[in-house]
C-alpha cells in the first residue's frame, strides 16, 4: 500500500462539504426533472398531441413518457429526502463503517496496480462523482456490493470482492 504521508487525511469538514455539494446536486437534478415531467405533461394534453387517425399514437406515448417521468421525480424526491435527512456521525479510525461514514481505501484489481479511492456512503444517489479540492470522491450505498463489503468493517481491515472484471482486493485505510 502506498505512504500513508503522501494520502490526503480526511476529516468532518471535508465530508460535511461533499455532502452539502450531493444535496446541492440531488435538488438541481430534481429541479430539471421537474420541468421535464411538467413540459411532457403539457405536451400530452396539448390539442397537437391529439391522434389524427386510428393508428396516430402520439398522445399515448407522451402519456407513457409522463408517468415514467412522474416516477423518476418521485424518486428522485424519495432520494433527495434521505440525503438531506443523514446526519453523518463522527468516526474514528476505531469506529466500524456505516451510512454516513467517508472511507479511503486501497483497491487493486486481479493483477493491476493499487489506488486509493474516497467514498461516501448514503442512503441514496449512489455512482455519483463529487470533488474535495483536487480529490475525487464518489457516492457509494450500502445496498451496493462495496458498500455491503464495507459496513461493519474498521480501518485495517481487508477484503476481496468479486466484480465482473473479476476479483478485486482492497484495504480499508481511513473513516471519517
Amino acid at each position: 500500500m502506498d505512504d500513508r504521508s503522501e494520502r490526503m487525511t480526511i476529516d468532518a469538514t471535508r465530508k460535511h462539504a461533499l455532502l452539502q455539494s450531493l444535496r446541492s446536486r440531488l435538488r438541481s437534478d430534481l429541479e430539471a426533472l421537474e420541468r421535464r415531467q411538467r413540459d411532457v405533461q403539457q405536451g400530452a394534453v396539448h390539442e397537437e398531441s391529439r391522434a389524427e387517425h386510428a393508428k396516430d399514437t402520439r398522445a399515448t406515448e407522451q402519456s407513457y413518457l409522463a408517468r415514467g417521468l412522474a416516477e423518476r421525480v418521485a424518486a428522485a424526491r424519495r432520494t433527495l429526502d434521505a440525503v438531506e435527512a443523514l446526519e453523518p456521525p463522527e468516526f474514528g479510525q476505531t469506529d466500524a463503517i456505516a451510512v454516513g461514514a467517508l472511507v479511503v481505501i486501497s483497491a487493486s484489481e486481479a493483477g493491476g496496480a493499487e489506488a486509493d479511492e474516497t467514498w461516501l456512503i448514503v442512503p441514496g444517489a449512489g455512482g455519483l462523482e463529487l470533488t474535495d479540492g483536487e480529490q475525487r470522491v464518489r457516492t457509494l450505498t450500502p445496498v451496493s456490493p462495496l458498500g455491503q463489503a464495507l459496513l461493519g468493517s474498521t480501518v485495517g481491515d481487508v477484503g476481496t470482492l468479486r466484480t465482473p472484471r473479476g476479483e478485486r482486493d482492497f484495504e480499508i485505510l481511513e473513516i471519517a
